[in-house]
């Protein structure tokens, strides 16, 4: 089975040429709290949407970020390439601020039968053909906390993409898909991440999961929902391999600066 390598050096300042796996990142920012390393995801990324009111977040807590800069000047360096969503959050002065600097805005208000979340993730597929997606990483900032039906929402557009790699942020934690078609290899950058950490199945019980460089590895253990699932687990190592039957949501804490 073909290994499917993982790294979190997108939280890293700088990603040196030899970490690997070498990715082209996309940035969507949802309508929560930005993260405190928001500006560290965008300047990793090549592209950046904003979710519907994601953009009001951009532009009220990015200037936040940046106490001792004009705020004007914040929101021009951290503009969006497009806003998108059924435009329900966002707001008027919002919009007109950043369609003035160029930013495309697509009102998707006509489909309400997918979140917006979804219908970002399916812009950025759709608009970078000419990237490999196996090395396309969109990052998604603020997909946790807040109401729970928009947490499992956002979880559900992992599983609707399941060939894509898509990250959910938080401040505290990060979230993503370990597809049972893979092998996994996670490589612990432990001077921003860890050490709680956890293995959920997901869409369907897995009958056989093992895993090294846990303080509580898996053997073949079964996990499924009403049973065992493993959680607050602790990484004892810089590289975690994972095997199952079944699709799995790999979450590690983030570490405060």
């Amino acid at each position: 089975m073909e290994v499917m390598s993982h790294s979190s050096t997108f939280l890293l300042p700088t990603i040196s040429a030899d970490q690997r796996p070498s990715l082209t990142y996309s940035l969507v920012v949802l309508n929560q709290s930005l993260p405190r390393f928001t500006p560290l995801l965008w300047n990793h990324a090549q592209l950046h949407l904003c979710a519907d009111g994601g953009a009001n977040r951009v532009y009220d807590e990015m200037p936040l970020l940046f106490p001792h800069e004009d705020a004007s000047d914040v929101r021009t360096r951290y503009k969006p390439d497009v806003i998108k969503g059924d435009m329900d959050s966002v707001r008027t002065e919002v919009l007109d601020f950043y369609a003035n600097l160029g930013t495309k805005i697509l009102d998707e208000s006509h489909d309400q039968d997918t979140t917006d979340l979804h219908k970002c993730i399916a812009y950025i597929r759709d608009s970078t053909p000419n990237v490999d997606q196996s090395n396309l990483c969109i990052l998604v900032a603020g997909a946790l906390g807040g109401r729970f039906d928009h947490e499992m929402g956002n979880i559900n557009v992992l599983c609707r993409f399941s060939s894509l790699r898509i990250i959910l942020l938080s401040d505290d934690c990060l979230i993503h898909l370990l597809p049972r078609t893979h092998c996994h290899e996670i490589h612990i950058q432990s001077s921003v991440e860890g050490p709680h950490c956890g293995l959920i199945p997901i869409m369907m019980p897995s009958k056989s999961t093992t895993t090294t460089g846990l303080q509580w590895d898996l053997t073949d253990l079964e996990m499924r929902f009403g049973g065992l699932v493993s959680t607050s687990n602790i990484v004892k190592g810089d590289k975690i391999t994972v095997q199952s039957d079944s699709d799995l949501l790999w979450t590690i804490s983030i570490k405060k600066s």
